[in-house]
């Protein structure tokens, strides 16, 4: 039977999909472990444990080792007492491993697969029966929802009082029944539908039992920047996807969705709305109860003193080498598949391998089925794309492991495997450069864990590395490829595009690639760079510039035409406060202004009125722009394509790139 949904309510709900949906209830109640490296001055706070919460003496396994301890049928508070009472020395495992995920751990089951089927397996062979829902209006600001789409085999649209409308929905979702909800903005919306749906005297339908799982809206740093998560309604039973707002299915769609619960041990509903970051730590966990090692609820294994020297020589970032700006041709990217997820399984690293390389490393098993998974949906993709959006996820979830090792919390992380990823990641970037430099190819550029090169024959150069690294490597060819400058004029290492071997152009850092671009100027270098597609090598593309610039001329004459909705620039916010006048600090203030909270790493979308006096509008409130503002968007983006027709641009070979650490 295949596991559709979790749900932890007083034991474990498991709902399966076997023709029709069903639920099973499982009575569980695990214990959580306690290790005292001193057991002694604690013994009558052992004693209450024992007489109050059925604890008793065991042994249990972490990564370092076995423990002697006590197991404990208490949760979470009776934990954090417990720290409190041994001032911090209590070591506590499995105390916040989330039920049902430990549940199916212990017992090798796992959500959306079938019997028998591999949890590796990148084929998903369930039929689920799929509803979407689109609600016209906006939850930023209103709580009405007078006009609907909703797709179940035909588009039916529920246009006019709001209780009729709701009426009617929930009556298509209580018919049809469906397995999966798609809905944009569904977290934004379903609170906003409960309240509704109680003055209104109705019955929100969506989940199975009537029940619902909430979780709290918060904002957090992730990367470098601000993201907020809404808060969320989740039914049992049946799956629900903000299909706006989920990173995991933007990239990976419902196929992405459901490997990631299978991974990870986590319902659809969760993995729907977790991070690629905590997929990959829920696929440790699960990994580590099935393997039967507890899982640490705070570190332990703090980083150590250092002298600086030490430092300064282990804690740099990846290797890059800049490249010289300029119009290329004939040049080959050779790339690493998954390179730091691959360094972690070869080079056996993992916290407790630090100090005893020879043990078998936890990190390097659980990564290794998983690179493996990884590295058959790159190949399959080629050939059907249905496993475009199952790679995507794996890619990211493999990206994320390496930030993960270096989390200051993270269950299996420890600073000095992070540091030995990037140590490792460098000697092997300089060594793939030194070999192509040996075998005549010219270095352009370098990043991380991929090298652009011009020489021949390429694959000669991809079948000598992978014997010298031992890892697996692909090549695309570039039939000419632009590497832009940055201000100061040396070249920049991630803005760049060029036309590959199958006529595509790729592009990374530009205005078509960038989300905040509004639609128009992002239509407009869409369609200089499908002309440039067609030119297969500089001579030809030095042959379109007048059909590309006169798509600059006409996106500029019609600028003052264009629709006020494609002028939008979309921003992800990260204060709410600002020292000094801004566009972005007027686009919240114009939030503020039309009655909408606005919360860090919230997403924004409005349009400039007046840039000179910072007037913003919010994009549904805005009626007019500021052409010279968008007009200068316009050169900007302009300018990204015009320097491949620029004279003197074109680059010879000679001399190569020059390195530095990020």
């Amino acid at each position: 039977m295949w596991i559709l949904d979790s749900v932890p309510r007083g034991g474990v709900d498991l709902w399966y999909k076997d023709g029709t949906v069903k639920k099973v209830h499982h009575e569980y109640d695990p214990p959580f472990y306690l290790h005292l490296p001193d057991p002694h001055p604690h013994h009558e706070m052992i004693e209450a444990l024992e007489s109050e919460y059925r604890s008793e003496e065991c042994t249990f396994t972490t990564i370092f080792g076995d423990r002697a301890g006590y197991k404990v049928f208490a949760g979470r508070t009776v934990a954090e007492a417990i720290e409190q009472q041994t001032q911090y020395e209590a070591q506590l495992f499995n105390v916040d491993v989330r039920i049902d995920q430990r549940f199916m751990a212990e017992r090798r089951i796992f959500p959306c697969c079938a019997e028998q089927e591999s949890r590796f397996s990148p084929d998903l062979t369930c039929d689920l029966r799929q509803m979407e829902i689109r609600i016209r209006d906006n939850p930023a600001r209103s709580s009405v929802c007078s006009d609907i789409d909703v797709v179940y085999g035909r588009t039916e649209r529920l246009h006019g009082a709001e209780r009729d409308v709701l009426a009617d929905l929930f009556a298509l979702v209580t018919s049809c029944d469906p397995d999966v909800i798609l809905m944009p903005d569904a977290d934004a919306w379903m609170q906003k539908l409960q309240k509704q749906a109680r003055a209104c005297g109705l019955v929100l339908p969506f989940s199975r039992t009537g029940k619902y799982r909430t979780m709290d809206a918060r904002s957090y740093w992730s990367y470098g920047r601000v993201e907020h998560k809404e808060a969320a309604l989740i039914p049992d039973g049946r799956i629900l996807i903000d299909t706006a707002q989920s990173f995991v299915y933007r990239d990976g769609g419902l196929a992405g969705v459901l490997m990631a619960a299978r991974l990870s041990g986590l319902s659809p509903n969760l993995a729907s709305r977790f991070t690629p970051g905590t997929l990959i730590s829920g696929y440790e966990v699960y990994e580590a109860v099935t393997r039967g090692i507890a899982v640490p609820f705070r570190k332990s294994d703090a980083e150590k003193v250092r002298r600086f020297a030490e430092l300064r020589a282990a804690d740099r970032g990846g290797m890059m080498f800049q490249p010289a700006p300029g119009v290329y041709e004939d040049v080959d990217e050779i790339d690493f598949t998954s390179l730091y997820p691959s360094i972690i399984v070869q080079s056996n690293l993992s916290p407790e391998t630090i100090d005893h390389p020879e043990r078998a490393g936890f990190l390097p098993a659980v990564l290794d089925p998983l690179l493996g998974l990884r590295i058959r949906t790159k190949q399959a993709k080629k050939q059907d794309p249905r496993y475009a959006g199952i790679d995507s996820i794996l890619k990211w979830m493999l990206v994320t492991c390496f930030g993960y090792t270096g989390y200051k919390n993270a269950k299996f992380g420890r600073i000095e495997v992070h540091e030995g990823i990037t140590g490792r990641s460098r000697d092997i970037l300089l060594r793939t450069k030194d070999i192509a430099e040996t075998m005549g190819f010219n270095v352009l550029h370098g990043i991380v864990d991929c090298l652009w090169v011009k020489g021949s024959p390429v694959g000669a150069l991809k079948d000598c590395v992978e014997q010298a690294t031992r890892l697996l490597t692909e090549v695309e060819h570039f039939d000419w490829i632009v590497f832009l400058p940055q201000n100061d004029g040396s070249g920049s290492y991630s803005h760049y595009y060029g036309r590959l071997a199958d006529g595509s152009v790729k592009v990374r850092g530009i205005a078509a690639r960038r989300h905040d671009t509004p639609e128009y100027i992002r239509s407009m270098q869409r369609d200089m760079l499908a002309v440039m597609s067609g030119a297969a090598a500089i001579a030809d593309l030095l042959a379109v510039k007048d059909r590309v610039s006169a798509i600059y001329r006409h996106a500029v004459q019609e600028l003052p035409h264009a629709a006020v909705s494609a002028l939008a620039v979309n921003r992800r916010i990260s204060r709410l406060t600002y020292a000094h006048r801004c566009i972005e600090g007027a686009a919240v203030n114009a939030y503020r202004t039309n009655g909408v909270s606005i919360v860090p790493g919230m997403k924004i979308s409005y349009v400039v009125r007046d840039a000179r006096k910072y007037q913003v509008d919010p994009a549904w409130d805005a009626g007019s722009f500021d052409c010279s503002y968008y007009r200068g968007l316009l050169e900007k983006a302009w300018k990204e394509i015009s320097y491949a027709f620029t004279p003197g641009n074109t680059c010879s070979t000679e001399g190569g790139a020059g390195s530095s650490i990020v």
